[in-house]
Parts: C-alpha cells; structure tokens; sequence
C-alpha cells in the first residue's frame, strides 16, 4: 500500500528505533557485574588467606611448648648424714617348747627383766612321762639279756676249750653277746633322749633380757618345737645393749667407716641425743637398692630407749666431692634410668642421663650428669622427647594444662 493509501485510512508511518543507548547501558552493566564479581572473589580469597594465616597461626601457638626452667645449685658443706632406723635389742629371739603337752603355769609377763636360766613356764607332759617309763623298763629288759648273753658266751667258750661244743655255736653265743651290748646302747640313748624331754618340760630363759611379749595361758596345748612364730610361747630381748640398722646410699657408703661414732635422736625425746657406734657393715653394695647394711651399737644400760622406736642417725660422713640440688620436679625416671630434661640456646631439649645422690624430700642430689649452668625444665611432660623445641617463659606464666604446658 501506498503512503496516501495509509494516510486516508488515518495510519501514520512508525519511525525507526534508536539502538545506541540500549547497547551502552548493557555493555556498562556488564562491566559492573564483572566488576563486581571479581572485587567479590578477590575478598573472599583475602579473606581465606587471612583465614589461613591465623590458623596456622593459632595451630603454631598451641604446638608451642612453654617450659619453666630453674638452674641447680651447689649443695652446703655435707658433714653428716641422717638417716632413720628402729631400735632393736642386741638379741632377740622367740621362745618355743621342746615337748608337747598342756601348761601349768607361766611364771613371767610381758615387761619381765629375767636372768639366763629362769623358769618362763611349766608343761604337764603326759605322753612324754609315759614314753619315759617305758624307756626304763625297756633298759633294764636291755641289761638282763646282756646278762644272759654275757654268761651264754662265757660257759661256750670254755666248752669250746673243751671240744664239747662246735666253733659256729661258739660264735653264735659271742654275736648274740655282742647284739646285747647293741641293744642296751640303743636303750640308753633312748632314755637319755626323754630324760631331756623331761627337762624341757620347764621352759627356761636363755639368755637375760625383758620379756617383750607373751602368748600362752594356762590349759594351752602346746606342741614340740618350731611351729611358726604364732606358736612361740614368749619373745625376749636383750635390751641393755641396742642396735640398729642404716642403709647408706652408695654415694657415701665408703666414707662412713667402722668404728665412727653416730648421734641417734628420738623425736619423743627431745633435745636429748644418745651415742653409737657403727660395728659393721655389709661389705657391699645392695645392687637392688644401691645402699649399703650398717649395723650400729648403742648402750642403754638406763633404759631410756625402747626396742621397735623409731630413730633418726646422724652418720659422719668426710671426703664427700660437692655435688648439686636440684628440685624433685625436674626428674623424669624414663625405664633405662632418670633422665633431666636441659634446654639449649637455641631451645631444643636434652635428657641428660643423671646418677642420683641422696633424696633430701622437696630436692634431690645430683651426682653428675648437669652442671650448674644449665637450664632444667620443671614438671616436664612425659611426653617430652630428645630434640623437641621448647619455649622457656617465666614460672608464674606457665600453666599445666593436661599434660601440656600453656600460657594462660
């Protein structure tokens, strides 16, 4: 159709569009989004790689082992040794019976200062008294047929002499003598054997001492010999001579000598100090414990002292090299012997292999191992291993935590 054509039927012409401002708010909008995107990715990668450095951060922190360390120091001028012990009599020893039977009568008590040879107590020995009788009937059967032997050989030989009796019942007439004589030897001893039975029925002291204790009535039965130290009838010690045993660390066993006189102290008894002397000694070191057995006399004719007390014994000791102190917390006792944990200049950890002297409780002595200059760890974990790296901090900013050490 023509225009006029469109102009009579009163359609007027549609104009062309205008594309440029279309295209350039698109193209500016798609560089905003890219913009946009990439600002976005680039803060979450900061973001991530913030994240990460603070956790590595965080996992070094808490991978950080914080130690406090203390330096060991020079132990004082050592000129004795205390070491504890219990007083015990010079002899002690349980008393048995040596027949069986029912007692009597006791005639001591526990706290009974006896003599050697003084009667303890009274047994009633039925069986033995009876066995006794028979041994003397039996003796006395004994001698008349040695009698009868005797005589038999007697007429035999001088039949022999004779030619009226043969050589062989000769002889069986002197064998028959000689059996005899056998049987009354065995007769005696026998006898000899319930006499002594019999005195045994007085249960005898043997030795002087006090009574430490009794453990018989009268009616108990009572059998022969050593039937445990339940079946003792009384305990005596000897007690106006005391000794005591000590164990000397190795470190000093060889500058304690024979001979030395020792103080004894007795918390009970204060201000009061009693005088030994060490009598002997084992000779060797106990390979179990690393000490040595001691053995000290100490006189107590007044009786101030008690068997069983518990003491304290001040050992001289000379010619002692100086050793170190260091607290008890520093030690680590690892299966193949005590280790101390040592930190380095550059902070890795050493376990020194230590040898130990005496144990003064809260401290400890080191005989070699360390030397005064190095940095111990106080409470090492268990953990801790050769090598590790540590960091030392002040003590008061130190917290065990679990097994690891942390700052609070």
């Amino acid at each position: 159709m023509s225009e006029n054509h469109h102009a009579a039927l009163g359609i007027h012409g549609v104009a062309a569009p205008h594309h440029g401002p279309i295209l350039r708010r698109a193209k500016w909008g798609s560089i905003f989004v890219v913009a946009a995107l990439v600002v976005g990715a680039g803060v979450t990668v900061a973001l991530r790689v913030s994240h990460a450095h603070a956790l590595d951060s965080a996992v070094a922190e808490q991978a950080r082992v914080l130690v406090a360390t203390v330096n060991a120091k020079a132990s004082k001028s050592t000129k004795s040794l205390t070491l504890p012990s219990t007083l015990q009599g010079k002899i002690e020893a349980p008393i048995y019976a040596r027949s069986s039977g029912y007692v009597v009568r006791w005639t001591k008590d526990i706290g009974s200062h006896v003599a050697q040879g003084d009667i303890l107590a009274e047994i009633d020995t039925p069986e033995v008294d009876q066995q006794l009788a028979q041994a003397v009937a039996a003796r006395l059967q004994a001698v008349s047929s040695l009698d009868l032997a005797k005589s038999s050989a007697e007429r035999w030989e001088a039949l022999r002499k004779k030619d009226a009796v043969t050589q062989q019942e000769l002889n069986e007439r002197v064998s028959a003598y000689t059996q005899a004589q056998a049987n009354l030897g065995s007769a005696d001893a026998n006898l000899r054997r319930l006499q002594k039975l019999e005195e045994f029925k007085k249960v005898t002291a043997p030795f002087a001492g006090v009574i430490t204790h009794r453990a018989v009535e009268v009616g108990d039965l009572i059998d022969a010999g050593n039937g445990g130290a339940g079946r003792a009838l009384f305990t005596m010690a000897q007690v106006d001579t005391l000794r005591a045993y000590v164990y000397a660390p190795q470190a000093y066993a060889q500058s304690i000598r024979v001979g030395d006189t020792v103080n004894i102290t007795q918390t009970e008894l204060p201000n009061q100090v009693f005088h030994g002397v060490v009598v002997r000694n084992a000779g060797a070191i106990d390979v179990a414990t690393r000490t040595m057995q001691m053995e000290v006399s100490l006189p107590n004719r007044d009786g101030k002292l008690l068997a069983g007390t518990y003491v304290q014994i001040e050992l001289p000791i000379s010619g002692v090299a100086a050793v170190l102190v260091v607290p008890s917390n520093v030690l680590l006792f690892r299966p193949d012997g005590p280790r101390i944990a040592v930190v380095g200049d550059d902070g890795h950890v050493q376990l020194r292999t230590v040898t130990l002297g005496h144990d003064l409780g809260s401290t400890q002595e080191i005989l070699n191992g360390i030397s005064a200059k190095d940095k111990l760890i106080v409470n090492p974990p268990d953990s801790l291993a050769e090598n590790d790296v540590v960091t030392v901090v002040e003590p008061k900013t130190v917290a065990t935590v679990s097994g690891k050490a942390s700052a609070p």
